[in-house]
């Protein structure tokens, strides 16, 4: 399995298995990452700019894969733990911890310098179960009962925020007080 810097594992074998789309792949199949930063690998960006910046990956007559692109980076955009299917749910002007975090499932490997970020999205429980532990990602997992908690205290808060009460109403019960 995949390990950190520090040893701890990512709760994969193939972080590519994970992979979506490149960050950098624009709607028409291009690479922004050349055309954005071109000082970053001049080399890079020419043979994509002698290629129109097509992205040679999304190209179906070529055979590389998102692991062979230098620069390939992806994030999952979807706000659920990827391991326990538990949602995001942030309140507006609230500092709280949120529930789900941003996991890294590729590192560096023996001494090699990190080129490709691959991340998911795990809540805070899933995530210290698979540094702290053999758990995977790809465990067939159900939230926490404290996840449940955290969740549920949240969307108690937020209904609260977004219940009505007429004036009249408030009135009537300050008159009462």
């Amino acid at each position: 399995m995949e390990k950190t810097p520090r040893g701890t594992s990512v709760g994969v074998d193939d972080p590519y298995e994970f992979a979506g789309v490149c960050v950098h792949l624009t709607g028409d199949g291009r690479c922004r990452y050349a055309f954005d930063h071109y000082e970053h690998d001049p080399e890079f960006a020419r043979s994509r700019a002698i290629d129109d910046y097509e992205c040679p990956v999304v190209d179906p007559e070529r055979d590389e894969t998102w692991a062979d692109c230098p620069h390939f980076r992806s994030r999952n955009r979807d706000r659920e733990c990827v391991r326990c299917g538990l949602e995001a749910k942030r309140l507006a002007h609230d500092d709280e911890r949120p529930l789900l975090e941003e996991h890294h499932l590729s590192y560096a490997r023996d001494g090699e310098e990190l080129s490709h970020e691959i991340t998911v999205y795990l809540c805070r429980w899933c995530h210290s179960k698979v540094h702290t532990s053999w758990a995977r990602i790809t465990d067939d997992a159900a939230p926490d009962s404290d996840a449940i908690a955290a969740l549920e205290q949240r969307r108690g808060r937020e209904q609260e925020e977004a219940a009505f009460e007429s004036a009249a109403e408030r009135f009537d019960r300050e008159d009462r007080s």
